[in-house]
Formats: C-alpha cells, structure tokens, sequence
C-alpha cells in the first residue's frame, strides 16, 4: 500500500468501501466531466486496490481454533487459500 496517496492509506475498510460506492454510483450516472470521470476513476482503483489490501490482511490475521486429540482448544492460523 506503499503507492496509494496518504489520505486513502489512512481510510478504514469501511470508509474506503463507501467513498469506493460513491465513485461508482457517479461513474454509472455518467453526468461529470470527463477529465473529473478520469479522475474519480483513478482515485477508486486506488481505492480498490487499498480495500483489497486490507481484506488480505485480515484474511492473514485469522485464526482458527481447534481442538487436540487430549481435547485441549488451540488456536493455529488460519490456512491461506
């Protein structure tokens, strides 16, 4: 997430989707001028790839717990995919 501008690496998950959903709802309009288009554009792939960065570091953190043949819980990581 090196190259992703500091204002969209310091967004949440959450907020990242949501300004993601907006940009799209504005592309899918197709009212805005065309450079603001490319623009927006820009920003939500950028978007995009910080939400999947973000979902791959949760997906890393995952843990499962399990149970040993004594019965005894543990917790392993979780297997990536």
């Amino acid at each position: 997430m090196a190259d992703l501008p500091p204002d969209i690496a310091a967004l949440s998950f959450e907020d990242a989707l949501a300004e993601l959903d907006r940009i799209v709802r504005q592309l899918e309009d197709g009212r805005g001028r065309l450079d603001d288009s490319i623009a927006a554009y820009a920003r939500g792939a950028a978007l995009k790839a910080h939400c999947a960065a973000k979902l791959e570091e949760a997906r890393a953190r995952v843990e499962r717990i399990v149970v040993g043949p004594d019965g005894t819980p543990s917790i392993e990581p979780a297997e990536l995919a």
